[in-house]
Order: C-alpha cells, then sequence, then structure tokens
C-alpha cells in the first residue's frame, strides 16, 4: 500500500510537471483600469488556484473561531434547531391517518 501511494503521488507530480511544459507561452490578463499582468500561462493558472484556495479559507474563519471559542469553553457549538423526535409506536396509534391516500409511495 505505502508503494501504491507513492507511484500515485509520481505520477501526480509528472502530470502537473508535463502540463507546467506543456503551457509556457505568454498569457495577458487585463484588469481594471487599463492594467495587465503578462506571464505564462501555467503561472496564471497557479495564481488562479492560490487566490482560489485562499478566498475559500478566509471564508471560513469566522466559523473556525466560532468553533474555537466554543470549544475553549467547552460548549458544543450552536447549530440550527434541533429536530423533532421521530414519532414512536404509540403515537401513531393515537394519531388519525389522512383521508386522502399519499401517492408517490
Amino acid at each position: 500500500m505505502k508503494y501504491f501511494l507513492w507511484l500515485l503521488k509520481a505520477a501526480i507530480f509528472f502530470t502537473l510537471f508535463a502540463f507546467a511544459l506543456n503551457n509556457q507561452q505568454s498569457a495577458t490578463v487585463h484588469f481594471f483600469f487599463g492594467t495587465y499582468w503578462t506571464a505564462p500561462l501555467v503561472l496564471v493558472v497557479l495564481s488562479a488556484f492560490a487566490l482560489g484556495l485562499a478566498i475559500g479559507a478566509l471564508g471560513m474563519v469566522p466559523r473556525w473561531w466560532h468553533h474555537r471559542n466554543a470549544a475553549r469553553r467547552g460548549q458544543t457549538p450552536s447549530v440550527a434547531t434541533p429536530a423533532p423526535p421521530a414519532p414512536t409506536v404509540a403515537d401513531s396509534e393515537t394519531t388519525p391517518l389522512p383521508a386522502s391516500p399519499l401517492h408517490g409511495l
């Protein structure tokens, strides 16, 4: 299993390396107010991926802080209202059945 994981990592590395070698042509990214950035295409793709990761992580920071503070206080984090308990056999005996049959079941 250990060798299989190393083989998988090597295959992923060489695939990404081949992708980088095949995308060395220049690409121009146009921003606002006439500014632009010219760089190899692989750097443009890599920077877009890194920027997406950073924005995703920053979007999760408030929730992380909330859970960290709740754990520090020794409480469970607040969640939405819990679901009502499942009906029991005793509840089904006292609850009348609907007048019309249920369709699609």
